[in-house]
């Protein structure tokens, strides 16, 4: 059973969000926060596999609850909701430490979909909207140096590490190189240990943050 702690300041929503997890038969709500303290200190109390948490909530917000959730070390992961496909407050959420996002208006078997995947571990990333909000605000952050970052990987984990930021699965990165999925995995692993990346969601920034994904670039998934 994934346990997971709704925050939302509208009770309305987290009425939603309850009736829809309660009744799924893998997930249910352990908790309700109000705003992004009680999320904190929820998280930290009831342990849930899933934050769902709203960007924008008076007091603390979700991009500062993300933050502080992160840094605690919890097991916890968190899925942001944003009602913006491009919204710099998501950009700020997943530079947090969130492992994913997804649009308010998803479908119950598309939020459904989106917390499994985030509780087995993977990321989330609300397609076709993610590259627009990289392109929209990782050009406005300065480069990091790409030598630094990407010196440790040998060519075909740069190859790899294009295919996770350009947004192919782990199978359609298998077919583009001509190798098993059980390598891709396995050179992914590596991939995020040797560029200290959280999840795949922190590579994807990483690899705009040092200009290995041209910014004009069109993919076809993310």
């Amino acid at each position: 059973m994934i346990t997971v702690l709704i925050a939302d300041d509208q009770p309305l929503q987290r009425l939603g969000f309850r009736a829809l997890l309660d009744h799924n038969e893998d997930t249910t709500v352990v908790g309700e926060a109000r705003n992004g303290a009680e999320a904190v200190r929820q998280t930290a109390a009831l342990h849930p596999d899933v934050v769902l948490m709203d960007i924008r909530m008076p007091g603390t917000d979700g991009i500062q609850a993300t933050k502080e959730i992160i840094a605690a070390g919890t097991r916890s992961r968190v899925l942001v909701l944003t009602t913006f496909d491009v919204d710099e407050y998501v950009y700020d959420a997943l530079r947090a430490g969130a492992s994913g996002f997804l649009l308010k208006d998803a479908r119950p078997d598309e939020l459904l979909a989106g917390i499994r995947t985030v509780a087995a571990g993977e990321a989330v990333l609300a397609s076709p909207t993610t590259r627009r909000l990289l392109q929209t605000f990782t050009s406005r952050a300065p480069r990091v140096d790409a030598s630094r970052r990407l010196a440790t990987l040998t060519p075909r984990e740069r190859d790899v590490l294009l295919g996770i930021a350009t947004g192919l699965t782990n199978a359609e990165i298998a077919e583009r190189l001509v190798v098993t999925e059980s390598t891709v995995k396995t050179h992914v692993g590596r991939v995020l240990a040797k560029i200290n990346a959280r999840d795949r969601v922190h590579a994807v920034i990483i690899a705009y943050d040092v200009g290995l994904v041209p910014l004009t670039e069109q993919a076809t998934r993310t």
